[in-house]
């Protein structure tokens, strides 16, 4: 073992994250083999206290992970040892569609498995806003709403017309021809009037977890 790393000759897990940034580092499932993600995960357990996660991992990959205790959410395609415990910091997760739900299940799951009190608002977009405004209450009681859209992505812009919290718009790959994968969303995400919205990458639901988790960690701090 190395300073602040192990070695394993196929990769470096980085075994100092968790003082850092309050998690284990978190393993990309995809590209890897099972056998290289139980090495990468057993040194990730042995070295740290908190949950370790294997994102975007397939179930037949995950079934394969010689690793004991870990739990698997197929719809999020998420792999989860030692999941953490609610600690107050309450994140809304808001979709526009029901064609947004995989990217929403892993922001949700992937929030809730490192500690944060996660509840999903479903199928709220713009084009029947009666049903985002029947649940102004969950989202004023939100310490952050994670608003995942796709199609032009205003779901976002209202989002943060009504709260205070802070708002992390995730754009979706979801949309007709102009919809450019998620690239129109993305762009009008970045330039909401609704000022403050922070955006992550397409189809990020594991990178808006991530904000939120850094939220509550300097919160808690």
């Amino acid at each position: 073992m190395n300073e602040g790393f192990a070695d394993l000759g196929y990769a470096r897990p980085d075994l100092d994250r968790e003082q850092r940034s309050g998690l284990p580092e978190v393993v990309y499932g995809p590209g890897k083999s099972p056998e290289a993600i139980t090495g990468v995960v057993r040194e990730l357990l042995a070295a740290n206290t908190g949950p370790v996660l294997v994102t975007r991992i397939e179930a037949g990959a995950a079934a394969e992970v010689a690793v004991p205790g870990g739990t698997y959410d197929a719809a999020a395609r998420l792999l989860v040892w030692r999941p953490a415990s609610a600690r107050g910091f309450r994140v809304v997760v808001a979709s526009a569609g029901t064609s947004d739900a995989p990217v929403a299940a892993e922001a949700a799951a992937v929030a809730s498995a490192v500690g944060l009190d996660v509840h999903e608002i479903r199928d709220v977009g713009v084009a029947g806003l009666h049903r985002l405004l029947a649940e102004r209450e969950v989202l004023g009681a939100a310490d952050t709403v994670v608003c995942v859209a796709g199609m032009e992505g205003a779901l976002a812009s209202v989002i943060g017309g009504l709260v205070g919290c802070p708002v992390i718009a995730v754009p979706t790959s979801v949309g007709y021809g102009a919809a450019l994968e998620g690239v129109t969303a993305l762009l009008a995400m970045l330039t909401s009037c609704a000022a403050g919205v922070v955006v992550v990458n397409i189809d990020s639901g594991f990178g808006a977890a991530m904000a939120a988790h850094r939220l509550a960690h300097a919160a808690r701090r």
